[in-house]
Parts: C-alpha cells; sequence; structure tokens
C-alpha cells in the first residue's frame, strides 16, 4: 500500500466530525410546534448536521412489540436525559422523536443528540405531564377520519350527527400503561379520562359524544379521539381538546358541512 494512500486513508477515517447543530429553542411538540413536550409525546427537533442520511422508521425496525432506539444505518440517536428515545425519523435537518413515557414530568429535561457518538450540545426542553396536540393535514385543518377510514378534506366532509376520528399527542399515561419503547396493539384509554374535554367552537361537547380517548392501536405516542359530531355541528367547526388546565392550540378546524 502507497504511504501517501495511507496518509490519506488516515486523514479522512480520524478527522474530527462536526457535532450536530441545535437549540432548545428548535426543540418544539411535533403537533403544536410549541416548545412544551411531555412523556409519551412525539417532538422534533430542527437543526442542521443531524444526520448524513434521510431515513424513516420501517416495519422491518421494530424489535417484537418494541421500538428501536436509533435507525439502523443512520449514527443517530436521541437522549432524554440520559435514556435513548425511539426515533421514527431522520434527515440532515430533522429529527421526530417520541419521548420516553418513563420521563420525569413538571421539570426541565435534558435532550441532546448523537451522531456516530459525536454530541451536539445538551440542551433543557420543558416537560409537563400532558401536552395536548392535535395532528394537522395543512396550518387550519386537524387530521381526521370517518370510520370507514376515509380522511377527511373538502371532498369528504364530515356530517353532523356521524362519527369521526381525530389523532392527537401529549394526552398523558394510559390504562394500562405500556414499557419502556413498547407499541400499543389494544384500546387503552387514558388515565386522566375524567379531565378530558373537547371544544367544538369554544364549547365543551358533551361526554357522551366523547366516544373513545386513548391510544390508537398499532402505534406509540399516538392517540385517537372517537367523536360523535352534535347534531347542530355547524360548518369547519374550530376543535381543541384540553386535559386538565392544558388546551390545544386553537385556529384548527374539522371538516364538516
Amino acid at each position: 500500500m502507497s504511504p501517501y494512500f495511507l496518509v490519506w486513508t488516515l486523514a479522512v477515517c480520524c478527522a474530527p466530525r462536526s457535532a450536530p447543530v441545535y437549540t432548545a429553542a428548535s426543540v418544539v411538540h411535533s403537533a403544536t410546534n410549541q416548545q412544551v413536550l411531555a412523556p409519551n409525546t412525539f417532538g422534533t427537533i430542527y437543526g442542521k448536521g443531524l444526520s448524513w442520511s434521510t431515513r424513516a422508521l420501517l416495519p422491518a425496525d421494530l424489535l417484537g412489540n418494541f421500538l428501536p432506539a436509533y435507525l439502523l444505518g443512520t449514527g443517530v440517536t436521541v437522549f432524554v436525559d440520559g435514556f435513548a428515545a425511539p426515533v421514527f425519523y431522520v434527515s440532515p435537518e430533522q429529527i421526530n422523536f417520541l419521548v420516553p413515557n418513563t420521563a420525569l414530568a413538571e421539570r426541565e429535561a435534558k435532550v441532546r443528540v448523537s451522531l456516530d457518538g459525536v454530541s451536539g450540545p445538551e440542551v433543557n426542553v420543558r416537560l409537563k405531564s400532558v401536552a395536548p396536540g392535535l395532528f394537522l393535514r395543512d396550518l387550519e385543518t386537524v387530521a381526521a377520519a370517518k370510520l370507514d377510514g376515509s380522511v377527511l378534506s373538502d371532498r369528504n366532509l364530515a356530517q353532523a350527527g356521524e362519527d369521526v376520528v381525530l389523532f392527537a399527542t401529549g394526552l398523558g399515561p394510559l390504562v394500562p400503561e405500556p414499557y419502556y419503547m413498547e407499541v400499543v396493539r389494544t384500546a387503552a384509554p387514558i388515565a386522566r379520562r375524567a379531565e378530558f374535554r373537547l371544544l367544538l367552537n369554544g364549547v365543551a361537547v358533551e361526554d357522551r359524544r366523547i366516544r373513545y380517548v386513548g391510544a390508537a392501536p398499532g402505534f406509540a405516542g399516538l392517540y385517537q379521539i372517537n367523536l360523535w359530531l352534535p347534531a347542530d355541528t355547524g360548518p369547519w367547526p374550530e376543535v381543541r381538546i384540553a386535559v386538565g388546565d392544558a388546551v390545544s392550540p386553537g385556529a384548527v378546524r374539522i371538516p364538516a358541512r
């Protein structure tokens, strides 16, 4: 082997690598984009140099009924208070992860990204016990479906008196509570069901119209809300969800007539 080639190889392999770049302000709730998270809640990290490649979680990545702590081939690990968090998506500028349900709430947690063993800064992120957020199709429309699975849109509007399913994150512990990194396979209601409210145009709907609030089976960190729309539901009502005093952001609507 040429000594020049050996020197070049050592220089490339052993050169220091840049650490991932992000700040506390760029670690946000995936559904609300706010700087408040909770255990079992999807979070997003925005930055630079977060990964060498782009990759999403695939069914083959699951370890039986458990999520992996990292996506093979990416070299990316997200730590929350020192514990590896499940990662769902990585790219050079974005990481989607799940705050472990074992994380302690009502405090500031330390979040850190490691890429091939090189760590970015350890930043403080506020963790509440709940951080309700509805997933959106766009900036003004919630992600929702009819019971037949068809997605609600301006071409597929729900009707008053119909059942719809909304999707959320940040609604707190489940009953029974899954293990660390476990995918929930069956229905599991939220532990604070008595404190849950759903508001249409600022008015709480009757509790009997909320048929289910809990884990979306087959997922981790994803909650579903089965709502029987009131007969007097107007067109495109604003919708918000709340657990106790924590309320999701407003100005988002259900596609309904």
